[in-house]
């Protein structure tokens, strides 16, 4: 059974709810790296500074999350979960901008205390970029969840099996057998040892993307082999917390807005607009909208 010596309170901005936030970051029933137990504690296997380290979160108070650790730097633990768990975002002028938007302020109304989560690393989010381009977000988790775990490294929680995200490394030292095996096409298998090898050798440093202004920064992401505009949105929205940036190219956007707010009509641009530099926010809401069924005269599952 796992230890977990090290125990850490982390404030958050309040309004925060634990439980939809980690699930905006685990996204998918399928992913075995995010795991929220029946008992609403969110577990993770992180790589922090190469070595594997255990993280349990709970919600004990509107505006604090207990953090316990089986080992690592306490203050790299702190930051680590507060980055995947958005800790510190304020979201009040979010709230007065979806108001704005009947069928949007009645949806954000419902996920108050969502916060954007983000990835642990840039690394990460380049590869769920990779990975889910171009086919369905089902198989392409299924890829995903298959690659993890063959590659990922295996961890205890409460008796609960967690595999953390495979490394850079891990990629590069797999074999073309290992990656086609999990169902990566030849130029995933090339766009991924790519971006492992371009981050491993600091081509692109993840401060240099955190300082640069968006269109910077997506123009200087897509140097990287295999990551194009829409690939770019997304790993500064998941990977960097940018809510500036919305990424349009997803096929069931559309359809997704269409049946939360209940209109055919609805015109996606608009809304966008009136969102303006928190646009990214409604991604995190048609994504909880659509697993907790919130469109119009249904409740909240």
């Amino acid at each position: 059974m796992q230890r977990f010596p090290i125990r850490e309170r982390l404030p958050v901005t309040a309004p925060y709810r634990l439980d939809l936030t980690a699930q905006a970051l685990q996204r998918l029933a399928a992913n075995v790296v995010d795991v929220i137990g029946d008992d609403g504690v969110y577990r993770r296997a992180l790589e922090l500074d190469g070595a594997c380290v255990v993280v349990r979160v709970a919600q004990s108070e509107p505006a604090a999350l207990d953090i316990h650790a089986s080992g690592g730097d306490p203050a790299r633990v702190r930051a680590a979960v507060a980055r995947m768990l958005g800790a510190d975002a304020d979201l009040s002028a979010w709230m007065r901008r979806a108001a704005k938007i009947p069928w949007l302020g009645r949806i954000a109304t419902q996920l108050r205390g969502v916060h954007p989560p983000r990835y642990p690393t840039m690394w990460e989010a380049c590869a769920h970029a990779i990975v889910f381009q171009q086919i369905s977000i089902h198989a392409a988790a299924a890829i995903m969840r298959r690659l993890v775990e063959r590659l990922g490294t295996r961890a205890d929680a409460d008796g609960i099996e967690l595999i953390a995200f495979p490394q850079p490394r891990a990629i590069l030292n797999a074999s073309d057998a290992d990656l086609e095996g999990v169902g990566l096409s030849a130029n995933k298998r090339a766009h991924l040892r790519g971006t492992a090898d371009a981050l491993l050798a600091g081509a692109v440093p993840e401060e240099e993307i955190a300082a640069l202004p968006t269109p910077l920064a997506v123009e200087r992401l897509t140097g990287l082999r295999g990551i194009g505009p829409w690939s770019a949105a997304v790993v500064l929205l998941r990977g960097f917390g940018r809510l500036d940036i919305f990424p349009l190219k997803d096929s069931g956007v559309a359809r997704t807005v269409r049946d939360l707010a209940g209109d055919v009509t609805v015109d996606l641009d608009a809304v966008l607009e009136t969102l303006g530099p928190l646009r990214g926010m409604l991604y995190y809401h048609l994504l909880l909208g659509r697993l907790r069924n919130l469109s119009p005269g249904a409740t909240d599952s």
